[in-house]
């Protein structure tokens, strides 16, 4: 499954312009680009047939669509073809700037359960200093917690400009669900067969555990609808005993949500506990928290059921990478 830009470089070369500041102008050429884009994929794929693949992060972000996304690229992957997913720019606002398909691939990663994912850079690899600058950097051939570098690349860090820091950030969402990523230089011919068949080029980042289906799609998402944040006790089950979440452990209620839809949950100090889906709605908890379930009713009128959040719909950070 390949993950391609260039939608708006091929419109821009087909009619001669340069490249356009406001969105509608990126947007037009997006749409005259595209099936030019595709052309060159036909052509480079041929003999296998390839096919388009339009997608949002808003696409992604619906357990809906999901479902529907994912049905249809296994039912191109039966058929022998190559989907060439591109981020849909005519309509989407959020997504044309530099650095976003690289998380669009890890989530498409998460989407159809791949095996590894493939990050084609302009660099070689992951250095531990900007090798322009100096030219002594050393390459870092593995990384086994991207999120340890990520904490070190911030403001002035060249581990935190632009790019880089966007395939850092994939190699982290791919991470969650388990898959690895290997970052290698895109611009070197034949470099993924050398590098699957075992040449040490580029970085590869560690995955720990492996998540599938719900929960999968849970850590991939983008914007969760709202958060709740938890006392130490709820914490503690959550992490120690795999319990379900309970209202009793709510301290805080942020955002606006329904039943049904995704939440992150917090520690009283903002530390991300895992993602779930909250079983009631915002208004709903903001009237339970801090109360016990048998008091739901009582309070309510009704209870659906006894957890706000059940453990078989959460997925938490700390599984996600191992403890």
């Amino acid at each position: 499954v390949l993950v391609s830009s260039g939608a708006v470089a091929a419109g821009m070369a087909a009619l001669g312009l340069p490249r356009p500041q406001d969105m509608p102008t990126k947007q037009a050429l997006a749409a005259i680009g595209q099936p030019l884009l595709m052309a060159y994929w036909r052509e480079a794929f041929t003999p296998t047939p390839v096919a388009q693949v339009l997608l949002t992060a808003e696409d992604l972000a619906s357990r809906g669509r999901y479902l529907n996304a994912k049905a249809t690229l296994q039912a191109l992957l039966r058929l022998k073809a190559v989907p060439i997913i591109n981020e849909n720019d005519t309509v989407a606002f959020q997504e044309i700037r530099f650095g976003d398909n690289d998380q669009l691939s890890a989530r498409v990663a998460a989407l159809v359960e791949a095996g590894l994912l493939l990050l084609l850079s302009d660099v070689d690899a992951l250095y531990e200093d900007d090798p322009k600058k100096n030219p002594s950097a050393r390459p870092i051939p593995e990384v086994e917690r991207v999120e340890a570098v990520l904490a070190h690349a911030g403001e002035g860090n060249p581990l935190g400009s632009g790019g880089m820091r966007s395939k850092l950030l994939a190699a982290r969402i791919a991470g969650r669900v388990g898959i690895p990523t290997l970052l290698l230089p895109g611009r070197r011919p034949g470099v993924i067969l050398e590098a699957l068949a075992g040449a040490p080029l580029g970085t590869y980042f560690h995955a720990r555990r492996r998540y599938r289906g719900q929960r999968a799609w849970l850590y991939s998402l983008l914007r969760p609808k709202g958060e709740l944040v938890l006392d130490a006790g709820a914490v503690r089950a959550l992490r120690e005993k795999g319990a379900s979440l309970l209202p009793a452990g709510i301290k805080a209620v942020r955002g606006r949500f329904g039943r049904g839809e995704a939440v992150r949950l917090l520690t009283e100090a903002g530390e991300e506990v895992g993602v779930g889906l909250a079983n009631y709605a915002a208004e709903e908890i903001e009237r339970i928290k801090g109360h016990k379930s048998a008091e739901i009713e009582a309070l309510l009128g009704y209870r659906y059921t006894e957890e706000v959040v059940h453990r078989d719909h959460l997925a938490l950070k700390e599984e996600a990478w191992g403890s």
